[in-house]
């Protein structure tokens, strides 16, 4: 028989262990190792049946032992310091504190920080993959610097889904139901106790409410909006079923309720506790793109007109793209975008709406809405998650700048990075605690001691991680096993998987054919005799969840599984079902080789690198993602790419190759170069040591959210003021302004441009004199930037590596034609070129190229 509802009961806590209760639902203990500690001394049986998982926990624990510990005088006085830890991490000033006083204006009141998933704790699961865990890694690195994020999110019944296999290895999902009130939320409660709620009227004069739950992530609330509620019929009471569950209308739904009912969530939120209205609002992908549509609707609501409305929500909006997968963005039907979208936001114009998700550039779809493309379109400032990234997002949308150059498209970027008190294994942060007098994981300075950590010391830390890994790896296979339909009688090899003192490489993420999870396999007889070896044996772990519909990536892992199921390798190679947050802090300390090997250039960063590499293990990767940025030689080996090559079979081949010569010749030899009387491998630590002292704080989250500050939230708060000021005065001017250059622009050109100054023979450090003469129609020149763009010339005449410089206005001539002049060093040898252009030019854009427009000579 089902139950048809579950609820927690729980043991009331007494009083002297009250603060337990508090400490369980703020998530910093999942990052704080005092409180776990604390957790486990409570009862450490209960503590690892439940996964570490404090409201759990308590829930399991009954009166007697409650009894017990509030007697244990010594135990009541650590959780009175716990709390009063909690209480200063909460209240002191951080670094965000300091940083504002040096900012003009100060930095924002608030930032509206939006995802579709949140990888905080195994035991919240609303996540899936790399983009969750980012989300969640953003809000635990601004909670420890002290930004004032507020997260928003969905709340999903069945979290993402649970994996297992089958005895032929095909992957299967299961979907347990979450009690919210097993979890660390509280909902959001009117006055008198009544749950908050948001609603969004649709078509057929249907409407989608949802309740609002707050998870709190250290100093950060996060805002997850539950559409089970009764009011709403069967079909939309399960928009929040499941993450990334449907397609179509409910995919449709979700994202409204993300992005509409999330802003509708922010306005409970401030009217509730007298929180700041956030002044900027960053959609992390497109998924909640439709924030700015409701904005757009508050705006025209308070009286602006629509462009000056546009403008207004664009100036403070952020944008992260973090696919540079085509067929990884959510594009819907767009007349089915028009009827959802003005139902629920009424005042906004069904046909500017479509036009904000148009693909009506080159290669463009008609008729798709592209939520990437709305997004890029509603937020003044965006950027990709790696150098690489960004260069590949300016490629795959320089439509929607026509006229600039690829490289011009006001997209930069902001490489990942990973939370290191959530991902450093404690046995490597003491090791290097006891070097520098500092945690690393606390203190960005104390990861340069890494340096002189004692060889021995070192090996011995990272054998010790290898061992608790190989543990973890027998008990998750024979519970795997089991799964599978095998009996306990027949499982009696699997105490024998895996070896710790073997070079152990581990490979983790999700399943899509790009990241090429059986690349590994090209040759099964090379790789054999890798994994066999009879003096420099390699393991490997393997790890990833396949989306439900795609039978493809399910194809890919039974394929890897069928080869691990072996009786000849399978002490040395495993694939471990149901990937989860838990799994990856056992995985990544562990592991001396982190591989990866997607098809480059469609890594967008590949933050599973970054952690392992902040417990000392080395990275073997394509040249993708960060890694084509940071890899420096010395901190893992590149996998040499076939670029160029179009056969994507021969491809794989060329780079399997590759990367089983560097195992074979590289990778193994040096890990198995053991010194004189079985010392450690020096060089092998010597890697180690740099990787961890020279890498480890290029990787922290705190550094890729205090980038976020400074560069791009600082700036989207100063413009959000600035058109917001005076009754939103500046945002109605940018709007006349913009119409009114958009319909002058086809009177705009350079009519004439000429050099001055140089030497038939110039010679570097010359100066070149540039005058040009440009026809600006119905424009003045307050409206424009007339650029000089210099570089290198290659022998097609194209400008590469280029520069800018902008010239002076002279003088206004005849028939709306002016002259500009200005002086450009020669600070490069070879051949040099340049030209001249013409771009829109106004204080409150973010760059001159923002618009798109431009007239070339």
């Amino acid at each position: 028989m089902r139950a048809i509802r579950r609820f927690t009961v729980r043991t009331a806590l007494p009083a002297p262990l009250a603060a337990l209760g508090r400490l369980a639902h703020n998530l910093r203990w999942s990052w704080h190792p005092p409180t776990q500690d604390l957790f486990r001394e409570v009862d450490a049986v209960v503590w690892e049946q439940v996964g570490h998982d404090p409201v759990a926990l308590l829930a399991e624990v009954g009166p007697d032992r409650l009894a017990e510990l509030a007697a244990d005088e010594a135990l009541v006085a650590r959780v009175r310091a716990a709390e009063a830890d909690l209480d200063t991490y909460l209240t002191e000033p951080r670094w965000y504190q300091g940083a504002t006083t040096g900012w003009e204006g100060g930095g924002p009141a608030a930032v509206a920080y939006f995802s579709p998933e949140f990888g905080v704790t195994s035991v919240l699961p609303q996540y899936s993959g790399g983009l969750g865990i980012l989300a969640g890694d953003h809000l635990k690195a601004a909670s420890d610097l002290g930004v004032p994020i507020v997260g928003v999110g969905l709340l999903y019944q069945q979290g993402y889904f649970r994996q297992s296999l089958s005895r032929d290895g095909w992957q299967t999902e299961t979907y347990p139901v979450l009690d919210p009130a097993g979890l660390p939320l509280s909902q959001l409660r009117e006055a008198d106790g009544t749950p908050c709620r948001v609603s969004l009227a649709l078509p057929g004069d249907r409407t989608l409410h949802a309740h609002v739950w707050r998870a709190d992530v250290g100093r950060v609330p996060l805002l997850l909006l539950d559409s089970q509620v009764e009011e709403n019929d069967p079909d939309l009471r399960a928009t929040t079923d499941r993450l990334y569950g449907g397609g179509g209308e409910k995919r449709l739904l979700q994202e409204m309720l993300l992005g509409i009912g999330g802003v509708r969530a922010l306005r409970l939120w401030s009217r509730l506790t007298g929180a700041p209205a956030p002044e900027v609002f960053h959609t992390n992908e497109g998924h909640a793109g439709f924030l700015g549509v409701e904005r757009i609707g508050e705006a025209l609501g308070a009286g602006l007109g629509l462009e000056a409305a546009l403008q207004a929500g664009r100036a403070a909006t952020v944008f992260t793209t973090h696919t540079p997968v085509p067929a990884g963005i959510d594009r819907f039907d767009a007349e089915q975008v028009r009827a959802f979208v003005t139902a629920a936001v009424p005042a906004v114009d069904g046909d500017r709406l479509l036009a904000l998700g148009a693909e009506d550039y080159p290669g463009g779809q008609p008729g798709i809405f592209n939520m990437a493309v709305m997004g890029l379109r509603l937020a003044q400032r965006a950027n990709g998650v790696s150098q690489l990234h960004g260069d590949v997002s300016r490629g795959m949308f320089d439509g929607l700048w026509p006229g600039l150059d690829a490289d011009e498209v006001p997209i930069t970027s902001v490489t990942n990075g990973v939370h290191a008190p959530t991902w450093v294994d404690r046995r490597l942060d003491d090791l290097l605690q006891e070097t520098a007098g500092a945690y690393p994981t606390r203190h960005v300075e104390a990861w340069a001691a890494a340096a002189d950590v004692p060889a021995d010391r070192l090996w011995e830390a990272r054998r010790a991680m290898r061992a608790s890994l190989v543990a973890e790896v027998r008990r998750r296979l024979r519970a795997s096993w089991l799964e599978r339909g095998a009996s306990a009688a027949e499982l009696g090899w699997v105490d024998e998987v895996m070896d710790d003192g073997v070079l152990t490489m581990g490979f983790a993420r999700r399943v899509p054919t790009y990241k090429r999870l059986t690349l590994m396999l090209r040759d099964p007889e090379r790789l054999k005799a890798l994994l066999l070896h009879p003096t420099r044996p390699v393991q490997l772990v393997i790890a990833g969840k396949s989306h439900p519909a795609d039978d493809s990536g399910k194809a890919l892992i039974q394929q890897l599984v069928r080869f691990a199921d072996d009786p000849a390798v399978r002490h040395r190679i495993v694939f471990l079902p149901d990937y989860d947050i838990g799994m990856a802090q056992s995985l990544y300390p562990g592991c001396d080789v982190w591989l990866n090997n997607p098809l480059r250039p469609l890594e967008a960063c590949g933050t599973s690198g970054m952690k392992a590499a902040l417990n000392g293990g080395l990275n073997l990767s394509i040249l993708d993602g960060w890694w084509d940025e940071w890899f420096d030689g010395e901190n893992g080996w590149a996998i040499p790419t076939a670029d160029g090559v179009e056969d994507p079979d021969r491809r794989d081949d060329l780079e399997a190759a590759a990367l089983y010569d560097l195992v074979e010749n590289q990778v193994a030899p040096r890990f198995y170069d053991a010194g004189p009387d079985g010392a450690p491998p020096a060089r092998w630590l010597e890697m180690v040591r740099h990787t961890l002292s020279v890498l480890g704080p290029k990787v922290l989250a705190t550094r890729m959210v205090a980038e976020y500050v400074e560069r791009l939230y600082v700036p989207a708060a100063a413009s959000g003021r600035a058109v917001a000021a005076e009754g939103h005065a500046g945002a109605r001017r940018l709007a006349t302004w913009v119409e009114h250059v958009r319909g002058g622009w086809g009177g705009v050109r350079v009519d004439h441009a000429e050099s001055v100054g140089l030497t038939d023979d110039p010679l570097l450090g010359d100066v070149l004199g540039v005058r040009a003469y440009v026809s600006l129609g119905s424009l003045a020149p307050e409206d424009v930037e007339v650029q000089v763009v210099h570089g290198r010339v290659t022998s097609a005449d194209e400008l590469v590596a280029t520069g800018t410089v902008r010239l002076s206005h002279v003088e206004a001539l005849e028939d709306g034609r002016h002259s500009y002049a200005g002086e450009v060093p020669l600070r490069r040898t070879g051949p040099v070129g340049y030209t001249v252009r013409v771009l829109p030019r106004h204080e409150l854009l973010a760059a001159p190229t923002e618009l798109g427009l431009v007239a070339n000579a």
